[in-house]
């Protein structure tokens, strides 16, 4: 079964998701549980809870996935930012837990100079100090590796995974993989990119992929989403993934933008038309 949908709004209530995933035909999705730009706590309340988990298991297949604040930074020296952003991430776990939603998806964040060798090793302790709920599990995504971040290279994700006292999974982001160094936009790319995952980090734990072109090209380390098939990846690389037998049944999550008269909407059917009965 094709698991597609799009990163939905919360606005007046993290219930109204459902209707939203609905409305762009999506079948699973993606929320912020509050303003990703502000340290915040969900606050979500049990009627709502209750709320959206039968508004799920009447309306959609699954999975959710929560996006964790974009201030979140595991990888820092600093530990006033290691002390918030642990603290952020405990409090996505347990809003996690009260909706149903099996995943908390998060990047790496950035070194800001301590080397990679310890951002990585900052970020699986970070990690190892979560309580994390039996029913949830945290995603580390893939990055497009500008500056001091980390994620980038697949062999981060599998060092964070190894060296963390909690069991991980990964978010492989296509339009992040592309501007980090991972050329997409041909079949024979496509498939090679996915044995390299496997290989690196291993299938086994790549639970949830962010289906988005680029509009940049490949390993430029810019990040700027774009419509499926309309971007640097293109419809080669885009159809390659969505049909490699490997990774058909992983949730395909779009973050793509809103332009040029086009949605979630369009983007979601695009994934259907390319997708091979």
């Amino acid at each position: 079964m094709l698991r597609v949908g799009a990163h939905v709004s919360v606005a007046g209530g993290v219930h109204n998701a459902v209707e939203n995933e609905v409305a762009v035909g999506g079948n699973c999705g993606q929320i912020f549980t509050h303003s990703p730009q502000v340290w915040q706590d969900p606050n979500i309340d049990d009627e709502e809870a209750a709320e959206f988990r039968e508004g799920t298991a009447a309306h959609l297949d699954g999975p959710w996935v929560i996006h964790s604040s974009y201030l979140v930074n595991l990888c820092t020296p600093k530990d006033d930012l290691r002390a918030k952003s642990i603290a952020s991430m405990q409090r996505e776990v347990d809003a996690a837990a009260k909706l149903d939603i099996p995943y908390v998806n998060v990047h790496l964040g950035a070194h800001t100079g301590a080397g990679v060798e310890a951002g990585l090793a900052n970020a699986a302790s970070a990690l190892s100090e979560l309580d994390i709920p039996h029913d949830v599990t945290v995603l580390v995504e893939s990055d497009a590796g500008s500056g001091t971040k980390l994620g980038g290279e697949f062999e981060h994700l599998a060092t964070v995974l190894d060296d963390c006292d909690r069991d991980l999974d990964v978010c492989l982001d296509t339009a992040h993989a592309f501007a980090a160094g991972y050329d997409l936009s041909t079949a024979k790319g496509a498939k090679d990119t996915i044995t390299e995952f496997d290989d690196v980090v291993g299938l086994e734990h790549l639970m949830c992929i962010h289906l988005n072109d680029s509009k940049h090209a490949c390993g430029t380390h810019k990040d700027e989403h774009a419509h499926v098939g309309e971007g640097e990846i293109g419809v080669e690389g885009m159809t390659t993934l969505i049909n490699d037998p490997r990774i058909e049944d992983v949730p395909l999550v779009l973050e793509t933008p809103t332009e040029d008269g086009r949605g979630f909407e369009w983007n979601i059917e695009r994934v259907r038309e390319l997708r091979e009965d």
